[in-house]
């Protein structure tokens, strides 16, 4: 199914078309998903360049810090002998507590600036996701069930691009009596007999223990290999259990 919305540019595969799991089922017109991804770069790149101004302001506002030490112990200094007025020491100190401040604004500012990188590197890597999105490919190996999307069809996200079925493998599911459900285990060999008359052998693979409300029946699956594709889905088999 499609995860974003876009008009299918592929051409069509038939239905009972042989895909492999990777394969390309449809793909999707990018629209103006491009740009978007352009512009998002762009703007991790503006962000990336404002980092080095921003380690730029703090080491000078660091060198400002250490300036004002200096003063301030001068002025101090020369306070306590008498040399200097009170109103110089409050100037010294208040010009050590701006510097302070300046340390702390530079330190947002770097805190900031790696915000921005984070956020532009969130949406290049949301806008990758959307291009991602304009391919659907084959979950797994199998046969086309439906054809995939025409050409010019509009997918929103959930719209199925394509049904494949793979029957490598097929369950024969039955359901068995209460009074026979203890007779049943898990890796039991099993045959069954289809209404074609094909006789197919495989193991109990799953027994339910909750029993259906309605008929009080157990349900049990065996699996059986079908890589020749010989059992087709919804076929009626008549099962026989192996038990002691």
């Amino acid at each position: 199914s499609a995860e974003t919305s876009g008009l299918v540019m592929s051409e069509p595969l038939r239905k009972g078309t042989a895909v492999a799991a990777g394969d390309i089922m449809c793909r999707l017109a990018p629209g103006t998903r491009e740009a978007s991804l352009a512009e998002a770069r762009a703007r991790r790149t503006e962000a990336q360049g404002r980092v080095p101004e921003v380690e730029a302001s703090v080491l000078e506002a660091n060198a400002r810090v250490r300036e004002a030490e200096i003063n301030l112990r001068a002025a101090r200094t020369l306070s306590q002998d008498g040399f200097a007025s009170e109103t110089r020491l409050v100037s010294a100190e208040a010009a050590m507590e701006a510097a302070q401040a300046g340390v702390q604004r530079a330190n947002s500012a770097v805190a900031s600036a790696q915000a921005g990188i984070d956020a532009a590197e969130a949406a290049v890597a949301s806008a990758d996701r959307e291009i991602d999105r304009l391919t659907i490919t084959a979950p797994f190996s199998g046969l086309l069930e439906t054809a995939t999307a025409a050409l010019g069809a509009m997918m929103q996200p959930g719209t199925p691009c394509a049904t494949i079925i793979n029957l490598d493998e097929i369950k024969l599911v039955g359901f068995v009596p209460e009074a026979d459900v203890a007779k049943v285990t898990v890796g039991a060999l099993a045959g069954a007999r289809l209404t074609s008359g094909q006789e197919v052998q495989g193991r109990v693979t799953f027994l339910s223990r909750s029993a259906d409300e309605l008929t009080r029946t157990f349900r049990v699956e065996v699996t059986v290999d079908n890589s020749s594709l010989a059992i087709s889905d919804g076929q009626t088999a008549e099962i026989l259990i192996a038990s002691d």
